[in-house]
């Protein structure tokens, strides 16, 4: 479907245009991460005033110190903090380019589509391990670091898409991903919940994961293939097939391209094995189980 050009107002666009270059350049520079996302989100959401009465030692109110301090994601903690196995120098720039990521999208200019897009964009080529051009990237995404994402050119993802990065996330050129999608890394064990295991999930070229499917870790999204809304991928999609359903299972290969599609008869191939990504916890690290059972299994 052909979609129309849209442009800003010429004034609107000057802003936009300087507002990026120097959010971009700041972040490319030697200067304290905390400090330009500070920066960005007490102006972005109007507290100017505020924080600076606040800095000068001013009287605020505790609940509004909360506020004021919040806008340094030094000051923030996320869930992923606490994943035992993460790598904690790279985490800690894109924690907090994450917090950047996900308090921008609290505020009113994230839903100008032509503002909120190239944000994302631009700020994506500083988050994830590599970035491709002409990215849309909608809004209320997540993901569980953003360092270990690969993405390439013309990706599109839409509003409330969860990338689980926790593993390794890849993610080919044309891509389209739809609200409410959930594309997963890691897995928790089936008797010991607090044990996970890593993977590295692909979505290759020109699939298509559509509305509210969830693709499990480990698995590979075959190269122009689908899958379909509500789908729950359990294992590899293949190239050009139409894949549905609780497991998903292929219903067809897409029109024009049985030439080129491997058949299936059965189930699908299961290539989550050699993408598990193995990881070690040091000798000094001090493990424990956060729901403080004692369950251990019948029969051994």
């Amino acid at each position: 479907m052909t979609k129309r050009h849209v442009s800003l107002p010429a004034e609107a666009e000057e802003g936009l245009e300087q507002f990026l270059e120097t959010v971009d350049r700041r972040l490319s520079s030697d200067e304290d991460t905390c400090k330009v996302v500070e920066d960005v989100l007490v102006d972005l959401h109007g507290d100017r005033d505020a924080y600076d009465r606040w800095r000068a030692g001013g009287d605020v109110s505790p609940a509004e110190r909360v506020r004021l301090q919040g806008y340094d994601p030094c000051n923030a903690t996320l869930e992923s903090e606490y994943y035992a196995e993460k790598d904690e120098e790279a985490f800690q720039r894109s924690k907090h380019l994450q917090w950047l990521w996900r308090q921008f999208d609290a505020t009113p200019m994230a839903d100008n589509i032509a503002f909120a897009l190239r944000f994302r964009e631009m700020l994506a080529g500083h988050l994830f391990a590599e970035a491709g051009e002409k990215l849309r990237l909608f809004k209320g995404i997540t993901f569980t670091y953003g360092h270990n994402i690969e993405m390439g050119d013309n990706v599109v993802i839409h509003d409330d898409v969860h990338l689980d990065d926790r593993g390794k996330l890849t993610i080919g050129d044309r891509v389209s991903i739809s609200d409410g999608a959930h594309i997963y890394s890691h897995d928790h064990d089936v008797v010991d919940q607090t044990r996970i295991e890593n993977y590295h999930t692909i979505v290759e070229d020109d699939a298509r994961v559509t509305y509210d499917a969830m693709v499990r870790a480990g698995v590979k999204v075959g190269e122009n293939s689908i899958l379909g809304a509500r789908a729950v991928a359990q294992s590899d999609v293949p190239a050009h097939h139409v894949a549905v359903g609780m497991p998903a299972k292929s219903v067809r290969v897409k029109p024009g391209w049985k030439s080129v599609a491997e058949p299936i008869d059965g189930d699908h191939e299961d290539g989550r094995t050699d993408r598990r990504i193995p990881y070690e916890l040091g000798d000094d690290f001090e493990q424990f189980d956060e729901f403080e059972r004692e369950l251990q299994p019948p029969d051994g």
